[in-house]
């Protein structure tokens, strides 16, 4: 694998995160998730956290400079020197622009995008369809991996959660919103060549390994 900085875009419910995971496991790379990025930094209290937890507090969206400094400051560490996978960064042209700047300033090259595509009916089933073990962290799907029971968890018999926000009028909104404001980056990164989509309605062992076989040729 040649490109150093790997990006990683997907809808909510598309596996991007999964499949990030799965890829920085087997060319043992980092996953940097710009949410846990946030979370570490203001709990750890570092200047870029408190600016995040000021904007955070107030209702307000952290600015792109805030959220770049960090990514600019983790990719810094010794463990992203043969590369690293992003996730959740970057959001918007703002931030995509800076980010080339940071990997040609830092000699990383240009990224490779990876862009997985779900069409919405199947994002929905998806995400309407998930139930989560709060015992175990077990996720199941009435649509596609259903518990034995309905109800409870196959591992230890928990009761099974079904989160408030996991409806379809709700996740609807968060598709439209992701739509508008990934789509200028899908054509951005389409018309600098760096993007390679992949179909993402597949299982997610399949879309792993046909990943893993386009990056070790990329």
């Amino acid at each position: 694998m040649r490109a150093q900085a790997l990006i990683f875009l997907g809808a909510p419910g598309a596996g991007k995160g999964t499949q990030a995971r799965e890829v920085a496991r087997e060319f043992g790379i980092p996953h940097i998730s710009t949410g846990d990025l946030l979370r570490d930094a203001v709990e750890r209290e570092t200047p870029l956290g408190l600016a995040a937890k000021e904007k955070m507090e107030s209702g307000q969206l952290i600015p792109d400079e805030v959220v770049s400094a960090m990514v600019d400051e983790r990719i810094d560490q010794p463990d992203c020197a043969k590369g690293f996978i992003l996730d959740g960064y970057p959001r918007t042209l703002a931030q995509a622009e800076h980010a080339g700047a940071i990997f040609q300033a830092k000699k990383r090259g240009n990224p490779l995008v990876i862009d997985i595509q779900v069409d919405e009916d199947v994002l929905l089933k998806r995400l309407t369809g998930r139930r989560t073990c709060p015992k175990c962290g077990e996720i199941y799907n009435v649509y596609f991996h259903r518990p034995k029971n309905d109800e409870r968890c196959d591992i230890d018999g928990s009761p099974l959660n079904h989160r408030a926000d996991d409806n379809e009028e709700t996740i609807r909104q968060r598709l439209v919103a992701y739509e508008k404001q990934t789509a200028p980056l899908v054509e951005y990164y389409g018309k600098l060549s760096f993007l390679h989509p992949v179909d993402g309605s597949k299982e997610p062992p399949a879309i792993t390994q046909e990943l893993i076989e386009f990056l070790r040729g990329a």
